[in-house]
């Protein structure tokens, strides 16, 4: 617990790392329950609930420990992680999940771990030593890497690499939000930012359709010749303007 200091007294750290970790494991459930719906859509049995709902909450964090060398993922060696994500598939393979009022408590704890698992990675690259742009990567890879091994496991495109609604870039905002604030020396309260960054971000760009380009329309020399003739003398004199009795609604008989 931090000390007064200037005669206010700061809040504990341990109740940030407390509402840091009920988050992860929320975002965990909750990944693990989505990658049970996705095993139903693609009708698996329970083997396949099983793995899609562990791979779905766990995939991002095992794939960032295993590329920062620093030990077993923490996936394996905190039992809450895997408890969590086998009662998420189980869940899944028991409720349906087909109603919107059953799946909106997913979408909000999908969206709030977006947040809190690019604070956590880009926490741990810092903690490991790494620059600025290996620590935005590891944030996006622990937030985005469960969703993609997903997809790929079910031998669709994923989702991340277009057609959603900006999911990881909800976990770049976050993760550079989170960067920011440590080098400000507040790492607690980076990882509260990245969270309300992450998550507010996610859900806005659900709710009004937001996604990225998926291509840049450059004018070629057509469409320039176009805009030039415009902008210049008329191409045809008597189409664009047309004699006095066609301007004037008369028939052709009035043609002066």
């Amino acid at each position: 617990m931090r000390g007064v200091e200037n005669g206010a007294m700061e809040p504990p750290v341990e109740n940030f790392n407390d509402i840091i970790r009920v988050v992860d494991l929320a975002g965990v459930l909750g990944n693990a329950i989505l990658g049970g719906i996705a095993a139903r859509a693609a009708r698996l049995d329970l083997v396949g609930f099983g793995i899609l709902a562990v791979l779905s909450g766990l995939g991002g964090g095992i794939i960032r420990d295993t590329l920062l060398q620093a030990g077993p993922p923490v996936a394996l060696t905190d039992p809450y992680y895997l408890i969590l994500a086998i009662t998420g598939a189980v869940i899944a393979f028991l409720v349906p999940m087909r109603s919107k009022w059953t799946q909106r408590p997913l979408i909000l704890i999908d969206a709030l771990a977006v947040g809190c698992w690019s604070a956590v990675g880009v926490q741990k690259a810092v903690d490991a030593g790494l620059g600025w742009l290996p620590a935005i990567i590891l944030g996006m890879i622990t937030a985005v890497g469960g969703g993609m091994v997903r997809d790929v496991l079910l031998m669709r495109v994923p989702s991340i690499f277009g057609g959603n609604t900006l999911y990881a870039t909800s976990s770049f905002a976050a993760s550079v939000v989170t960067l920011v604030l440590i080098e400000f020396g507040e790492p607690e309260f980076g990882a509260i930012a990245a969270i309300f960054a992450g998550g507010g971000l996610s859900l806005l760009a659900r709710r009004f359709g937001w996604v990225l380009p998926t291509e840049v329309r450059i004018p070629g020399p057509r469409l320039l010749g176009n805009w030039r003739r415009k902008r210049g003398k008329p191409r045809h004199p008597g189409r664009d303007h047309p004699p006095p009795h066609r301007r004037l609604g008369l028939p052709n008989s009035a043609k002066p």
